[in-house]
């Protein structure tokens, strides 16, 4: 039975919890919700997104302590679910995370420069075909593990500040990462390289100085590059390096998606944006938190709903 201060401070934690992270496992039963305080929350999506959904149904089947500090993000492989937090990464069996007790499978710890670096990993891509996930370091570093043999194979250094956000090219072995000094970096894993630098900031019709000339949010598909931050959200040609379309969104995006014909996207202000590439909005889906932390697509369902994580709430819409 816990102890009268334990209820009052685990109450107070609650007032201030983020949702930090989101994952879909690939069987599509399941979301993976990661929070500041090193928990996991399980939900199943059959019962949340049924018509006839009750509260109950929305609240999670597993809550468990996955790390001694925040877990920044998440990832899924189809028998994995990995989090990253402050120094180390973390492989959980999907199979057994709807149990009470679960444990992880391994936990690695990338190699650092020194004892007193403890890099948190902010951001997670897996490459499913190959088996490697690629990490976005606290420490300025991309690194990627590859998940058979459980070696760290990269370790990606140009950036002058930490990075936020990675993102994998799908037919080429590269990675893209974005980071706090402003830069968008290519790097190619056949040579180690890096092949491409954009800075954003320096782009006038990109350029929020007022805002700051971080990169928080990164996706790619084929030649195409969406990214923001303290910049506006922008669309990018990457072979050309040269910016397409400008999105009118006044604040910061913290997460964007390519799905379909779309860009999907969400950050400071309570909306999930639908924008069409040309830049048009297509649509604003309102939410009750005044931002958005994460974007999560339902990986089986024909018209792939999407999951928003926020500070102390999670919905699906």
């Amino acid at each position: 039975m816990s102890s009268p201060a334990g209820g009052v401070r685990r109450a107070r934690q609650l007032l201030h919890v983020s949702v930090l992270a989101q994952s879909a496992a690939p069987c599509g039963r399941f979301l993976a919700a990661a929070n500041d305080f090193g928990e996991i929350a399980i939900f199943g999506l059959s019962a949340a997104l049924s018509a006839e959904a009750k509260e109950e149904n929305r609240r999670p089947v597993n809550v468990f302590k996955a790390h001694s500090g925040p877990v920044y993000s998440l990832a899924s492989t189809e028998r994995l679910l990995l989090s990253g937090s402050d120094g180390e990464i973390r492989g959980w069996g999907w199979a057994e995370l709807g149990r009470k007790g679960c444990r992880e499978l391994w936990t690695r710890r990338p190699p650092c420069r020194s004892s007193l670096e403890v890099p948190e990993i902010n951001g997670l891509e897996v490459n499913q075909r190959d088996h490697w996930v690629a990490l976005a370091g606290g420490d300025g570093a991309v690194r990627v593990l590859d998940l058979e043999s459980g070696a760290f194979t990269h370790e990606l250094r140009g950036h002058q500040d930490l990075v936020h956000v990675v993102a994998l090219r799908e037919q080429l072995p590269q990675v893209l990462s974005g980071g706090e000094d402003g830069t968008v970096r290519l790097w190619d894993l056949r040579t180690g390289a890096q092949v491409q630098l954009i800075e954003v900031h320096k782009y006038q019709e990109c350029s929020r100085p007022q805002l700051g000339k971080w990169i928080r949010c990164l996706a790619t598909e084929s030649d195409w590059m969406v990214c923001g931050g303290g910049p506006a959200l922008t669309l990018w040609h990457l072979r050309s390096g040269t910016p397409t379309t400008v999105f009118a969104l006044p604040h910061p995006q913290h997460h964007a998606l390519f799905h379909q014909d779309m860009v999907l996207s969400g950050g400071v202000g309570p909306a999930l944006h639908l924008l069409q590439l040309s830049g048009d909005v297509r649509g604003r889906v309102p939410v009750s938190p005044p931002a958005l932390r994460s974007l999560c697509l339902h990986p089986r369902s024909p018209e792939q709903p999407a999951s928003a994580c926020t500070p102390a709430h999670l919905s699906t819409r």
